[in-house]
């Protein structure tokens, strides 16, 4: 954090099964040390990629729980707290307040949706209110969430109704809008990059947060990809991001990106189980598949390690 922004990666981490399909909170101290010891400052927790709507509120609270104390003074916990129930997404924040969560997440309402920027403003504020130490974050992800007005209204919008508001993770294609975001008010709110896969577009615009899904296999490559952005070698970070690319791609083309991200930090000695139903396991021999198409990409030679015993 740097005047109240993050600079880094914010890695979104899986949630941990074990084999008969309860969450594993053991694994976490590892799992923490494992980011950090790869250059991570923080985690996302209970979104997207760790599977968060498919899990039970106290699952939730006992994952926050887990992570929380897991962490450093310099590991920065966000909690993603989006439920169906308001009423439930409150209870959430406020536990991540009296845990010690370093921030709160929330995704647009995605089953009944606000009609306008005003009434997911008012929502946002209702959630908000919960924890109002705490820095707020919308998680602007239409592809999942269903809910897609621009972010610039948003802020318009939310900012005087919501004191803690943070900022955004900005999970979404349209670059037009996150730069007006970032520049909006003076540069006020803290706009953090979503897709992994165009990392270097966001650096060219200024941006030095970042939260993403292959932060957890690829920390490295990333890291790798921004100093040779920072000393001028642009060749050299167009490669590495092409690299980032077919990586995203090959996981994708498995059918399920959560399984084949699971099977890939299990290639690199970190074993964290399976998905949890409606999300499909992929078969033995598209994870042969899947290592084959990663060595060729040379992603072991950009993956993360894991931290000395």
């Amino acid at each position: 954090m740097t005047n109240g922004r993050i600079e880094g990666f914010i890695a979104a981490p899986m949630t941990a099964y074990h084999p008969d399909g309860s969450v594993n909170l053991e694994i976490i101290p590892s799992y923490a040390r494992l980011l950090q010891s790869n250059g991570v400052v923080g985690a996302f927790v209970n979104g997207t990629t760790g599977e968060g709507f498919s899990l039970t509120v106290a699952e939730r609270m006992a994952l926050a729980e887990a992570w929380v104390k897991a962490a450093s003074a310099e590991f920065k916990v966000i909690v993603h707290v989006s439920h169906t129930c308001p009423v439930t997404a409150g209870n959430m924040a406020r536990h991540a307040a009296n845990i010690g969560a370093g921030g709160i997440g929330e995704m647009g309402p995605i089953f009944f949706k606000p009609g306008s920027v005003e009434d997911l403003a008012d929502c946002a504020a209702r959630t908000a209110g919960h924890a109002p130490q705490l820095p707020y974050y919308y998680y602007h992800m239409p592809s999942m969430s269903g809910v897609c007005f621009a972010m610039l209204d948003f802020l318009r919008t939310a900012g005087p109704k919501i004191p803690n508001l943070a900022g955004v993770k900005y999970t979404f294609e349209d670059i037009i809008d996150f730069e007006l975001c970032r520049e909006f008010d003076g540069g006020k709110y803290d706009i953090l990059y979503g897709r992994d896969e165009t990392l270097l577009c966001s650096l060219a615009l200024g941006c030095r947060g970042a939260v993403g899904s292959s932060y957890n296999i690829a920390a490295p490559l990333y890291t790798e990809l921004i100093g040779a952005f920072d000393s001028g070698d642009l060749d050299k970070a167009r490669r590495l991001q092409r690299i980032s690319m077919k990586i995203i791609v090959l996981l994708a083309g498995t059918g399920c990106f959560n399984s084949a991200l699971k099977e890939a930090m299990n290639m690199i000695g970190f074993n964290l189980g399976k998905v949890r139903s409606p999300l499909k396991n992929i078969e033995a021999e598209e994870i042969v598949g899947l290592k084959n198409g990663l060595e060729k990409l040379g992603f072991f030679d950009f993956c993360s390690k894991l931290p000395p015993v």
